[in-house]
């Protein structure tokens, strides 16, 4: 595995970098390289429909959902 050094980042990225880091559960650093991966193409374009929804199901794991049907209530209820 290599490091990779960013010079010159504006502190307000990096406030908000921190934050995005927080809300997700992860370590600065580990949201860094989470970034830089959704941001380069990956070969999942060989993958069939159950492979990607497993990858999904793994980038998801541990964070919290509301149920679809409480959304639509509220949604409901806002009218």
């Amino acid at each position: 595995m290599a490091s990779l050094h960013v010079r010159n980042v504006d502190d307000e990225i990096i406030v908000r970098l921190k934050e995005r880091a927080t809300k997700n559960g992860r370590s600065a650093e580990a949201e860094h390289r989470a970034i830089l991966e959704s941001a380069l193409p990956g070969d999942d374009e060989d993958l069939t429909f159950d492979q990607l929804a497993a990858k999904l199901r793994e980038r998801l794991k541990g964070r919290r959902f509301t149920a679809s049907e409480v959304l639509m209530r509220e949604s409901r209820d806002e009218r």
